[in-house]
């Protein structure tokens, strides 16, 4: 990503570095509703996004902020599923 001008679309590892969340955060912000993939690909397609809405929510504070409060929901909730299965 060192250039001058992005490309018209970016992968989701690519989305996440431009976002400032790791590659395994895309999922979840797709699944929210938050960030929305080009195209309809499948469920288990490599995923590319607009990099010109990727910029403007890396810009955008509410956004950044729904988003951070969506993972922590996220995993909050995973790790207390995990939590309760682990306890005998």
């Amino acid at each position: 990503l060192d250039c001058r001008r992005l490309p018209g679309r970016v992968t989701a590892g690519e989305a996440a570095v431009l976002l400032g969340f790791q590659d395994h955060d895309v999922p979840v912000l797709c699944g929210a509703k938050l960030l929305k993939p080009l195209g309809e690909p499948a469920a288990n397609s490599p995923k590319h996004f607009a990099s010109a809405e990727v910029e403007a929510a890396a810009g955008n504070t509410q956004w950044l902020s729904r988003a951070t409060k969506t993972l922590a929901r996220y995993w909050r909730r995973k790790n207390a599923r995990k939590n309760r299965v682990a306890q005998p």
